[in-house]
């Protein structure tokens, strides 16, 4: 029997290290494209760019607004822009919170349970 791992799974806990390294991806991804000025190199900036999805996925899980972002960097000049360490930063904002909710004691008083 073949083992099939689901595409989207719950996204994975946010730690110290999962986080430094989600925003390394994104700005490394920015400065790369950057420096490639808005000539590029010959198919470097949209490599990069699955590359960064790809590793952005792997480190913080799958996130919708992840998919705007690489179609985003396919716009002339947008690669100017640090788009990657935006979405990162807004990703990682949201899990937070996601995670924090999970993780909330239940208020103080009677609880209904039906």
């Amino acid at each position: 029997m073949i083992f099939q791992r689901p595409i989207f799974q719950p996204p994975p806990v946010l730690t110290r290290q999962r986080i430094i390294a989600a925003y390394a991806i994104g700005a490394t991804t920015d400065a790369l494209q950057f420096l490639a000025g808005p000539v590029g190199w010959l198919f470097a900036d949209e490599v990069l760019d699955v590359a960064a999805m790809a590793l952005t996925w792997k480190v913080l899980g799958f996130h919708p607004l992840l998919l705007p972002t690489f179609a985003l960097e396919f716009v002339p000049m947008a690669d100017m822009l640090p788009t990657w360490t935006g979405c990162v930063a807004i990703v990682v904002a949201l899990r937070k919170r996601e995670q924090g909710s999970l993780h909330q004691p239940p208020a103080e008083g009677t609880v209904i349970d039906v």
